[in-house]
């Protein structure tokens, strides 16, 4: 586009803040903003540097001027926004989940498409240098056939007992929490990164409290504080993912190890610098920024060496893809609604997988 890419920002929370931070590094400009009432809209406008507030979605998605549609909103909300965003033609970001359902993941993936918008979640660790170097390495066979893909994706903000979060309402948040929010996070880096498909599953979901609020309010716990996933893929690994929300200490711990028989690679986003390879004979720690990260990853590496990279950044990255495909230009691994589809996929062989303890085949 010619003009800076226009675009609104629905929901005023922590993750609008990143994606109008993100919107601005890219090169565009927030036009619009909505929040969940109001005063959330006239504090976001001040809060995400927004032009304007809007009183509702529907003057947002009738704007003229606006180019994309940022979705950062409560889950169950998804399904209207993009829709309504879709019909209207305009490009949308969308918080994952896409959706609560996989029906209606579908029916967003379809709809992008017959649209012929740029439709896209972010899936942004996809997106740190270092998981790029990964992906690269192991395209091109330096670690030989990966036989073992494991990892955890960890935090702690729900650790208190008396802690309470929307997500934890099966009808505002979906039938999973902790796999539905941050576990479809590892399983999409790992299938990006390594090229391999989970085909069948089994998995455990569990509380760290049967109960949760003060002890004169105490209640059902809701959707689940954890669970623990064993997969196998369509190229003959096997692997595991631990997720947790109630791990004190960890704060945002995504974790991963890729195995083959002549090398294996590791990757801690907390620690986002580094990328740990193991060999038979010695290891290496190769940090961002230097000469051995081949182009692939160092499109992704903007400052020098010592000059660390983080979250932000990789969003920032994301965004700017984002952007370039608004032009036609699609990046290479340019997150799509159909990865959103698959996220909905795996969350709900997750969920039927706990509940029936057994193994669950995976849809292609």
């Amino acid at each position: 586009m010619s003009t800076p890419t226009r675009a609104a920002i629905i929901g005023t929370g922590f993750i609008g803040g990143v994606h109008a931070h993100a919107v601005r590094a890219a090169g565009g400009e927030v036009a619009a903003v909505l929040g969940s009432s109001p005063d959330s809209t006239a504090s976001g406008v001040k809060a995400l540097g927004a032009r304007r507030g809007v009183a509702d979605l529907a003057e947002l998605v009738a704007a003229p001027d606006i180019d994309v549609v940022h979705i950062c909103t409560p889950n169950r909300t998804h399904l209207e926004m993009a829709e309504a965003a879709l019909a209207a033609g305009k490009h949308v970001i969308c918080e994952k989940p896409l959706a609560t359902s996989v029906l209606d993941a579908r029916r967003l993936t379809d709809l992008a498409r017959e649209a012929g918008r740029v439709a896209s979640v972010p899936f942004v660790y996809r997106f740190y240098a270092s998981v790029r170097e990964v992906r690269s390495q192991i395209a091109r066979d330096q670690a030989g056939p990966l036989w073992l893909l494991h990892g955890t994706y960890l935090q702690d903000w729900l650790a208190a007992q008396d802690a309470t979060n929307w997500r934890m309402d099966p009808a505002l948040g979906g039938a999973s929490r902790a796999f539905g929010d941050i576990g479809v996070h590892w399983c999409d880096l790992m299938e990006f990164t390594t090229g391999h498909r989970i085909v069948r599953l089994a998995a455990r979901m569990g509380n760290a409290y049967e109960k949760r609020g003060a002890s004169d309010a105490a209640a059902d716990p809701g959707t689940e504080d954890g669970a623990v996933v064993v997969f196998q893929t369509d190229r003959g690994a096997m692997g595991s993912l631990v997720v947790s929300q109630v791990t004190p200490g960890r704060k945002n711990r995504l974790w991963f190890s890729f195995d083959g028989p002549d090398a294996s690679y590791s990757f801690d986003q907390e620690t986002p610098e580094a990328l740990w390879i193991g060999g038979r004979d010695q290891n290496v720690v190769l940090m961002r920024g230097t000469d051995v990260f081949g182009q692939p990853a160092s499109t992704y590496s903007r400052l020098p060496a010592g000059h660390p990279q983080g979250y932000q950044d990789a969003f920032n990255a994301y965004v700017e893809d984002v952007y370039a495909a608004l032009d036609g230009d699609a990046p290479d691994g340019l997150p799509l609604f159909a990865d959103g589809l698959r996220a909905a996929v795996l969350t709900q062989a997750v969920v039927d997988a706990s509940t029936s303890q057994t193994w669950i085949e995976v849809p292609a």
